[in-house]
């Protein structure tokens, strides 16, 4: 018997697999504020979220809520153009609905963005991060439940979540355009309440540079379904009692991804390039 999962997604996959004018092998998740500030490419096509059957609809502002399909340095790729979080009330099934339809159509590489807080004090606000690794405090991994055989094995190994490969990549690209890229590890959170300096601090000894609410369980899903993933964090504030005058607003973390998104545009454009 097939999973109400798989099926959904199938469903979903076939749904968007009609509007596609070529096959993706390339996904790029643009997280909070960084769908405006990359900005939508001319040509290629536009893909609410609403047109497709089962898919779950942001509720948060900076998030977009469709795909775009087309042409990027001569490879095909689909762009996500914001995303769902657990804090909205969605299940983590419903977070990682995009990440299993990616797998289904056959999308070999997904990029993901995100905003963040920055835990560790050598990183400023606006630095661009790539992630080498992450913490999950959730509570809950994305693959509890039966195992979705179609996408991936029972117990999947995340000892290289983020591809190393695609690490060096990115490093490659943001040494050639200029642009100062940190490495560090993102600890994910439920949210949607800021940290408390506390929490912070026992964060940070556990060994995050960053804090967020996302991304994490679109990369488990990801690694599950054998797509390899580069993770690119822009640090739009200091985490909470890191700098102890700060207040933390959403507001202040989209300015910061529309002040760095065309810094951000830049190394994800130079990395399709060379993909």
């Amino acid at each position: 018997m097939t999973d109400i999962r798989l099926k959904k997604a199938e469903k979903a996959a076939k749904t968007l697999g009609k509007w596609l004018p070529e096959k993706p092998s390339i996904a790029l998740v643009l997280g909070s504020g960084l769908s405006e500030a990359f900005g939508i490419p001319e040509s290629g096509i536009r893909i609410p979220w609403s047109e497709i059957s089962e898919f779950p609809l942001p509720t948060v502002a900076g998030h977009a809520g469709e795909f775009w399909a087309g042409e990027i340095h001569g490879k095909q790729v689909l762009l996500q153009r914001g995303r769902i979080h657990t804090y909205e009330g969605y299940s983590l099934d419903e977070v990682t609905f995009s990440t299993r339809l990616f797998a289904l159509i056959g999308v070999k590489i997904l990029l993901v963005t995100n905003a963040s807080g920055a835990i560790n004090s050598e990183f400023a606000a606006g630095d661009l991060v790539v992630i080498c690794d992450h913490i999950n405090m959730l509570g809950l991994n994305p693959l509890y439940g039966p195992n979705l055989d179609r996408l991936g094995p029972r117990f999947p190994d995340m000892s290289f979540a983020y591809s190393p490969r695609l690490r060096a990549l990115a490093k490659e690209v943001a040494a050639a355009e200029g642009i100062d890229l940190k490495e560090g590890v993102y600890l994910v959170t439920v949210g949607p309440s800021y940290e408390t300096p506390a929490e912070i601090r026992a964060f940070r000894a556990l060994g995050a540079d960053l804090v967020g609410m996302s991304t994490v369980p679109e990369v488990i899903a990801a690694v599950h379904a054998g797509l390899e993933v580069l993770g690119i964090s822009c640090a739009t504030n200091l985490a909470a009692g890191v700098n102890p005058d700060a207040r933390l607003s959403h507001e202040e973390v989209i300015e910061t991804t529309r002040r760095k998104g065309e810094e951000m545009r830049r190394l994800l454009l130079g990395i399709i390039n060379r993909l």
